[in-house]
């Protein structure tokens, strides 16, 4: 590829759940420089989870606009752009005007759960077609809440001026002089919309959901020239994916013989199967890369709620330093007792049911409570390995990063609990660096600043109690329902 001076910069936008942030990391994948901006999800109502669209476009905006002031006369060596988004959040606009016609609806968010019971008959047809269960969490419910509630969405829908589907879309649109009406294949398939033959809109996905196809983007590979920055007229857009996808790829090429797992706001554990989609009754078969002539794909298993839970116990249970003594907590008391049954943001894999009630069995203090909260994340991890070691070989190791990642006591159940390494690297915040080894053309040298950590699996029999526990409450607790 082009890129190769070694003064090359690559600009990456990672759009998280509470910050948008801009980095720029050099040829060798050190970073040179980065600015963020937090943003907060709105819970407007039971399940639903949105965010203003505007405020989280100028929340790229500013973070590129201090990063670039950040660089002065050093922009100039930037030669590309890359934007990794949260994948399952979506929008929807006006293309003449380009406002916003709705909130980004959050992943999180769970307002399609009742429409999605009339298409329950087709749900093992939906995820062989899509690789993804039936859910909410993905974009077709949301946008079909949209076309049905919304009457800004229905009039510009009927005056041919509507587009709609992924916010990356919404964000490629607003980001760029040239307005492209485009989507990269990553994030359109958490859409449930892209048939995994075809890697394109599906003309049945989209009758079953009742979406109109005119709306929606045009599909594109990963890598791809979706057009200029605005803030940078010089810099163009090359590469647009999702943020779970690039952070597989913080540390260079992925690894087979490595279960990946990014803990934020949700966990994801993902087993790299190359080119080959592995099916799994209760995981996901995810698009991560795709390129001409090439797609790679993983076998995912998700946790919806990660920091998403122990912000909610926070505010539950009136802890406002939480996540100041958690680490403490973690390292320095053993929880026995107290469990805490998970459905926070809905239940994921390998359960997958929307409206699990969350509750604690035993009664929590607020210790206690914290870390039954913690564990529960790791149980749920260790639930969705299980359900792939049924599908392939176990993993040798495990790579974690994220923001939970910092919480060693986090990492050390991991490894007790799942019996392997689990290897933490120094820079956590894995989206941007993997975004930007994509960027400089997936270089066979892609080093680490400085090693990272090794956590060892001990032997830790109440853990492993507690998770057998676990298990039998979680599934007493399903057949209720």
């Amino acid at each position: 590829m082009e890129f190769q001076d070694r003064n090359n910069l690559y600009l990456c936008l990672d759009q998280g759940g509470h910050a948008s942030r801009a980095l720029v990391f050099n040829q060798s994948g050190e970073l040179i420089a980065q600015a963020f901006q937090d943003i907060e999800a709105e819970h407007t109502a039971e399940g639903f989870v949105e965010y203003d669209a505007l405020a989280l476009l100028a929340s790229i905006q500013n973070a590129t606009r201090q990063l670039l002031a950040q660089l002065g006369e050093r922009q100039k060596h930037i030669v590309a752009a890359g934007l990794a988004t949260q994948r399952s959040n979506i929008a929807c606009w006006d293309t003449v005007s380009a406002r916003p016609l709705s909130p980004i609806i959050s992943w999180q968010d769970r307002r399609g759960a009742g429409w999605l019971q009339r298409l329950h008959e087709n749900a093992r047809h939906i995820h062989v077609l899509t690789g993804l269960y039936l859910s909410p969490h993905y974009g077709a419910s949301k946008l079909r809440w949209c076309l049905d509630h919304l009457k800004a969405v229905q009039q510009a829908l009927q005056e041919q001026r509507l587009a709609y589907g992924p916010m990356a879309s919404f964000l490629t649109h607003h980001l760029t002089t040239q307005r492209p009406l485009l989507t990269d294949v990553v994030n359109a398939s958490r859409t449930q919309l892209i048939n995994l033959d075809s890697l394109d809109w599906d003309d049945e996905l989209l009758a079953l959901f009742g979406i109109p196809r005119q709306p929606l983007p045009e599909c594109v590979p990963t890598l791809y020239r979706y057009g200029e920055l605005a803030q940078a007229a010089a810099i163009p857009l090359q590469l647009v994916t999702g943020d779970q996808a690039a952070a597989m790829y913080a540390y260079g090429k992925l690894q087979p013989d490595t279960a990946y797992i990014n803990m934020g706001t949700g966990a994801f554990v993902s087993r790299p199967s190359g080119r080959a989609r592995i099916y799994g009754r209760r995981l996901l078969t995810s698009i991560i890369l795709h390129q001409a002539g090439e797609t790679e794909y993983v076998l995912e298993g998700t946790v919806n709620g990660a920091g998403a839970a122990l912000e909610w116990y926070a505010r539950q249970y009136a802890v406002p330093d939480l996540f100041q003594q958690l680490p403490h907590w973690l390292m320095e008391n053993t929880n026995k007792e107290l469990l805490f049954l998970n459905g926070i943001s809905g239940l994921g894999a390998p359960f997958w049911i929307a409206d699990f009630p969350s509750r604690f069995e035993g009664t929590p203090d607020p210790v206690r409570g914290a870390i039954a909260v913690a564990e529960s994340i790791v149980f749920l991890l260790q639930a969705s390995l299980d359900e792939m070691h049924k599908l392939a070989s176990p993993p040798e190791q495990i790579q974690l990063t994220g923001g939970l990642a910092h919480l060693d006591g986090l990492c050390q159940r991991l490894a007790d609990l799942s019996r392997l390494p689990v290897y933490r690297p120094l820079e956590c915040e894995a989206t941007g660096r993997g975004t930007a080894f994509l960027l400089a053309g997936s270089p066979h040298h892609w080093p680490e600043e400085a090693p990272g950590e090794w956590f060892e699996p001990k032997e830790n029999a109440a853990l492993k109690q507690a998770y057998e526990r676990w298990t039998k409450l979680m599934l007493q607790t399903m057949r209720k329902k």
